[in-house]
């Protein structure tokens, strides 16, 4: 590490754009561990998720935010809140968007909030190994009138093409500072919160489309055994109403055990150990509508740095 002669690098970054854009895609392939969960339905994200990359430039901090988006109930409120603080706290803001020339109401919006920050922007367009690489000139030049960009990199975060670039881009932009975590940590969370995540990342995966937007999952213990070679996991996945409770658990509890056995798996591989998960399902009606449920699982306004 090259921090003792002062030229070493560090700051935060934000990742914004709209639902499904592949935020978490990138966030995952840029610490080269999965973190944040990724899945095709939207409002995967509510919290920020604080990971981090350290090279020998520097340390990088991002805060994959909730997309930015207009609400519709206290949830909606809550993440549209975070995210949009979040754009004036921080030293980058990369913003994520489709290879597209076609600018719409979404994007727009989030211009608009852009145009308020003092903090420089990096546009980040994804997705490029879907498209023929002359027209990802086009692009370019359609969002470049949007906004004033501190500098625009066109990556596929899912082949992690272009990952080099981004990084040198950010630390271009980034102040000298001190190492804030050690050089080995990827995250900040909780453990209990990544296995909350986890599960909650496998049931929205294998549950039809109408559910997941109404779940959410609580740890209610979690505890390694005396000889420190198993950990006990008992979690509550909460739905808003019966009919969901049955789908969940499923015929003869198949729908749960799957759940549960994927989610374990990916526990496993995350803590390093042998985890003995219990699943529970537990009806809340509009828990999305009370200030006090959403607190209660991890959604809180105070997750400051």
């Amino acid at each position: 590490m090259n921090h003792q002669n002062g030229s070493f690098k560090s700051g935060f970054v934000t990742l914004i754009g709209r639902p499904n854009v592949g935020k978490s895609t990138l966030m995952n392939q840029l610490i080269g561990q999965k973190i944040a969960i990724t899945s095709d339905k939207p409002q995967t994200t509510r919290n920020r998720i604080q990971t981090v990359y350290t090279d020998e430039t520097g340390q990088i901090i991002f805060l994959d935010t909730p997309g930015i988006h207009k609400a519709k109930n206290k949830l909606g409120e809550y993440m549209v809140s975070v995210a949009e603080r979040t754009l004036n706290e921080v030293d980058v803001i990369l913003w994520l968007v489709e290879p597209s020339t076609f600018i719409g109401a979404g994007e727009r919006h989030i211009i608009e909030q852009l145009n308020k920050v003092k903090t420089p922007i990096v546009l980040v367009i994804n997705k490029i190994d879907t498209v023929k690489k002359e027209e990802i000139l086009t692009f370019i030049s359609a969002y470049k009138e949007c906004c004033d960009f501190a500098d625009i990199v066109p990556v596929s975060a899912l082949k992690g093409e272009n990952k080099e670039t981004l990084l040198d881009v950010i630390f271009k932009h980034l102040p000298q500072g001190p190492m804030y975590y050690d050089e080995d940590t990827i995250t900040d969370q909780p453990e209990r919160q990544i296995a909350a995540e986890l599960i909650r990342e496998k049931a929205l995966r294998l549950l039809s489309e109408e559910i997941p937007h109404g779940i959410a999952v609580g740890i209610d213990r979690m505890k390694t055994r005396p000889d420190g070679r198993i950990v006990d996991i008992d979690a509550t996945i909460v739905c808003e109403r019966d009919s969901h409770k049955g789908i969940i658990i499923g015929k003869q509890g198949a729908m749960l055990k799957s759940i549960g056995m994927q989610a374990r798996r990916e526990i496993e591989n995350l803590l390093d150990m042998k985890i003995n998960l219990q699943l529970w399902v537990k009806v809340k009606k509009d828990w999305r509508d009370s200030d006090f449920l959403i607190k209660n699982y991890g959604y809180r306004e105070d997750n400051e740095f």
